[in-house]
């Protein structure tokens, strides 16, 4: 290997600089291992004894470099006996002219002398001009590389690609068509989808209860040393159009488009989370609701209305005893407590009485299963009206678009600019529609088996352990908050519509009489 000669000197220790511009270089290829390779080398061709290897793994245009700042301190420590410093080019010192002289100043400030196998440096003004016009060459060519990368990103983000750090629920492989593109990575993906539909569809009443979710999860990864996630990331998964096979980057200028990545809900289920998130939750989620007092915030005080809350209380023999009773100060029956076996068990006989009869349920079944074949039927029907509402949008964006050219306000233009944002968005939702299946993924048994299984008798659900299935049996088993007397118990409920239209189905019907049916006169 041939070296280049550099002035001769009395020094004869050493210290060697290797850097890489990532530290995934240092998993892929042998970059610091072979710059420290080539400076031995070097080192040994010269005589020098080489006492320390410092590395750092960050771009070259950093100053704050901990690789170069303990070199720097270890020649500052040992000033009396001056140190070689090899590095194997200038561009692995430095990439920023002046950071590069920077560095060059401390080092020869602590008693180093720079060399490199790659390039003579000498301190008359020959050298120095020599040295300036490498470092201003490495300077543009780092530019050059993050100008051109950028710009490879960003049109790779206008064709449909995701280019950043993959989503939670996502991971890149490698495809012949593609190159790199976003695909699921179970279990996490099915967590985040189920915690998004959960949102969209009410499940999770609110974001907290979405990060609950999340939290519960052993496979999903946590934020924080205690198992917690932050409120940002859970508000970030909710907002982010990316789990729906949709793009945006709004600081590149590019619009919400269409990707190649399948998404985990369909863009219809990304805007009703966004439109309940710009509501806010209906119902606040409480942090203090534990698996001990399942009905606590949702059965209340028969008195005041307001709701129960719950406690332990210690007896004399110092057993704990649950109870649910009413906090506000203003009632009677405040402080007054209810054991929890008689309430929790007075609900069980509640949600008995919302069991159907098996011959009702099979009538209602049936109903459900001919009302899915009518849905069926009017799937084109509705395929040629979203094609209709699809051409009428495109046109109101034509005559936006024309109003936008001739229009000299800017506060008007903006106006405009956001209308027809929307108008896309709603565009894009239609036409995400329109390419689905006409008929749907799954079955009628596949797609209501469940539901139809909770129907037919909700106290399975609620005899669960899990605090969710019993919270899941609140919801949809009653419209409103069950108020509650201690000395008549639960008053009438008001229950949701489908165990309504149970009740209104036994409700009292008579045979219609013969005759004509008149109307009363006046």
């Amino acid at each position: 290997m041939i070296f280049n000669d550099t002035p001769k000197h009395n020094i004869t220790s050493a210290v060697i600089y290797c850097r890489v511009s990532s530290k995934a270089q240092t998993k892929r290829g042998d970059g610091l291992n072979s710059q420290e390779t080539r400076c031995k080398q070097y080192a040994q061709y010269k005589g020098y004894d080489v006492l320390k290897v410092f590395t750092d793994d960050v771009t070259g245009t950093r100053a704050d470099r901990p690789g170069l700042q303990a070199m720097l301190s270890y020649l500052q420590s040992d000033r009396k006996n001056p140190h070689v410093v090899i590095i194997d080019d200038l561009s692995r010192f430095a990439k920023n002219v002046p950071v590069h002289f920077e560095f060059r100043e401390a080092i020869t400030s602590a008693g180093g002398v720079l060399e490199s196998p790659s390039v003579i440096l000498r301190d008359d003004a020959d050298g120095e001009m020599h040295e300036y016009i490498l470092a201003t060459v490495n300077q543009h060519q780092s530019r050059k590389n993050a100008e051109q990368t950028l710009n490879r990103m960003q049109a790779r983000c206008w064709n449909g690609y995701w280019v950043f750090q993959p989503p939670i629920g996502f991971k890149y492989e490698k495809f012949e068509e593609h190159g790199k593109l976003l695909v699921r990575n179970e279990p996490i993906a099915s967590i985040v989808q189920e915690a998004l539909e959960g949102f969209a569809s009410g499940r999770f009443d609110s974001q907290a209860e979405v990060k609950r979710f999340l939290e519960s999860q052993p496979n999903f990864p946590k934020d924080l040393p205690n198992g917690l996630i932050r409120n940002q990331r859970v508000t970030d998964i909710l907002k982010r159009e990316t789990y729906a096979g949709y793009l945006e980057v709004p600081n590149w200028g590019i619009p919400m488009r269409k990707a190649h990545h399948e998404g985990l809900i369909t863009l219809e289920t990304h805007q009703k989370i966004q439109d309940r998130m710009k509501k806010g939750a209906k119902v606040p989620a409480r942090k203090d609701i534990k698996e001990d007092f399942p009905l606590r915030g949702f059965v209340t005080c028969g008195d005041c209305e307001k709701p129960l809350t719950s406690c332990w209380s210690k007896s004399a023999a110092g057993k704990k005893h649950p109870y649910y009773l009413c906090f506000n100060r203003d009632c009677k029956s405040n402080r007054k407590s209810i054991p929890r076996d008689k309430l929790e068990n007075e609900f069980a006989d509640l949600l008995k009485k919302l069991q159907p009869s098996q011959k009702l349920f099979d009538i209602t079944q049936a109903m459900f299963r001919k009302a899915w074949d009518i849905r069926l039927k009017q799937v084109n029907i509705h395929k040629v009206t979203m094609e209709k509402e699809f051409v009428k949008i495109e046109k109101q964006i034509e005559q936006l678009v024309d109003r936008v050219v001739d229009c000299q306000s800017l506060t008007t233009v903006l106006a405009y600019e956001k209308r027809i944002a929307k108008l896309e968005r709603e565009k894009l939702i239609i036409t995400e529609k329109l390419t689905k299946k006409a008929h749907p993924k799954r079955t009628f048994d596949e797609m209501f088996e469940r539901a139809l299984r909770f129907l037919a008798n909700p106290c399975n659900l609620w005899e669960s352990n899990r605090i969710e299935d019993k919270k899941t049996v609140l919801k949809l088993s009653f419209s409103h908050r069950l108020p509650y007397c201690r000395k008549n118990g639960f008053r009438t409920p008001q229950v949701s519509v489908p165990f309504r239209f149970f009740d209104n189905f036994t409700g009292k019907c008579e045979m219609a009489r013969r005759g004509r049916f008149e109307l009363p006169t006046p």
